[in-house]
């Protein structure tokens, strides 16, 4: 496939998707999502401040309720990263203030280094190897042609990678504090830090200390896993360009080639928060999560008309093919 055909036929699958209405904003469904992640917070904490009512089923309640907060804060990921892309309100610093609650406070994640690291860098360079720090994960084990040279990550990568799953949601908060403290962000340092007190001052006060260990540790490992194994399949084992290459694509072509959607239903679209629509992610970044499968549907044919390579795989296979990438380090 040519470079021309991918420059000639994008604003045609732009402007189909457009006249479905796939690419409008929405506001009230997106407030909608918000105002349900907030009240289930609200939830928790009640069901903390009555922790008697369930104190004769610890540590199993305990466990529940982490599990609970997981799935919370999974939402709050998610609803974060469309708020970010303008995907609920047209504007940036409405939409950047409204991330907040879900980014710095539920999370104690920086919207700030997100919106660097993720919608400037990532979007714009994807898995271009001087401007995307996302592929150089594992000492550039998906890079091929840059491979890093510890001896002690070659020799453990496995271990290493798929150990590193479960540690995700704290390597997020340790980038976000190092960016908000170089960049000097402290009113948003002040707000991620306000985390600690207002979710986990809160379930250590009313739940005893082992029942509130229990909740706290269910939930890191299990949040971090969730996350990890979403955000893996998007681009890992996918092409990768040097810059001088890469700045010559057009936006559809580099989209395209350095990102995989996965096959799935309705309940996998929750389950990855929309990341499983990958490529149609990266074609449409202000396209409302909601939309996508149908962007998907579209996308997909629209590739087959003009034949061009849409890379779509199962959950499964795309770890299998990550795994294989590792293999090769």
């Amino acid at each position: 496939m040519t470079r021309e055909q991918y420059q000639d036929t994008f604003d045609e699958l732009k402007s189909a998707v457009r006249a479905e209405g796939l690419l409008e904003r929405v506001p009230v469904r997106g407030t909608v999502e918000m105002i349900a992640i907030l009240l289930s917070m609200a939830l928790v904490f009640y069901i903390a401040s009555e922790w008697e009512l369930f104190a004769a089923y610890s540590p199993w309640a305990a466990m529940g309720l982490g599990l609970y907060m997981t799935i919370i804060f999974t939402r709050a990921v998610f609803v974060s990263h469309d708020i970010l892309h303008l995907q609920y309100f047209k504007n940036k610093s409405l939409s950047f203030k409204l991330s907040y609650p879900f980014s710095a406070f539920i999370l104690s994640n920086s919207s700030s280094w997100w919106d660097f690291k993720h919608n400037i860098n990532h979007h714009t360079w994807c898995n271009v190897l001087e401007k995307d720090e996302d592929i150089w994960a594992l000492d550039g084990a998906f890079t091929k042609t840059h491979m890093g040279n510890s001896p002690f990550i070659k020799k453990y990568k496995h271990i290493i990678f798929w150990g590193a799953m479960f540690f995700m949601y704290p390597a997020f908060i340790a980038q976000s504090y190092n960016f908000a403290i170089k960049r000097k962000l402290w009113g948003e340092l002040v707000m991620m830090l306000l985390h600690w007190p207002l979710v986990w001052g809160t379930i250590f006060y009313f739940l005893p200390l082992s029942d509130a260990l229990i909740v706290f540790l269910t939930l890191n490992f299990t949040l971090s896993p969730w996350l990890a194994f979403g955000f893996i399949t998007n681009h890992l084992g996918c092409e990768v360009f040097e810059y001088e290459e890469g700045k010559e694509f057009s936006w559809m072509e580099l989209q395209m080639r350095t990102s995989r959607s996965l096959k799935g239903g309705v309940l996998t679209h929750w389950f990855y928060g929309g990341l499983n629509t990958q490529i149609e992610h990266h074609l449409f970044p202000k396209a409302p999560r909601f939309n996508l499968i149908k962007v998907q549907k579209m996308t997909r044919e629209f590739a087959q008309k003009h034949n061009i390579f849409y890379f779509e795989t199962t959950p499964l296979q795309a770890y299998v093919q990550i795994n294989e990438a590792l293999k090769q380090y």
